[in-house]
């Protein structure tokens, strides 16, 4: 077999429509675009949730809520994750990206207290919860806030 041998499976090529091309061909005179209205027209596109001039559904619907615009975001650890540090090491964010806890090196970082912490640890970060931070002091631990 070589590459002239090879063809299309059947039915996988279609032609194209030819519009427009006179009567005869069933094609023609309206172009298969129906008589009158917005979609029989050059440019005459309906954009997406236009209903016909009845009010769009995204406009009929109350608006819920507000968006923050001070709102900033902190990366989430937990406790638990904390333990796979050695016992005395110093916790801040380079230390939680390079064992891949957090993803971005810049930002803030929050420790909440899901799970328990069996060593001590010097933890330095942006925010910690009530909880995680009585935890890391009963295991011998320090916080430190950034």
């Amino acid at each position: 077999m070589r590459i002239h041998d090879l063809s299309p499976q059947e039915g996988a090529k279609k032609n194209r429509k030819r519009v427009g091309r006179g009567v005869g061909s069933g094609h023609g005179r309206t172009s298969c675009r129906g008589h009158k209205g917005q979609k029989a027209r050059s440019g005459g596109t309906i954009v997406p949730g236009f209903e016909g001039g009845q009010m769009p559904l995204q406009r009929r619907l109350p608006k819920r809520g507000f968006t923050n615009i001070f709102r900033e975001e902190a990366a989430v650890v937990n406790l638990k994750d904390l333990n796979r540090f050695e016992s005395s090491a110093v916790v801040d964010l380079q230390a939680l990206k390079s064992v891949g806890l957090v993803r971005k090196a810049e930002g803030a970082v929050k420790i909440l207290g899901k799970g328990t912490l069996d060593r001590p640890l010097t933890v330095k970060v942006n925010r910690i919860s009530k909880s995680a931070k009585e935890k890391i002091e009963s295991a011998g631990g320090k916080v430190e806030l950034l």
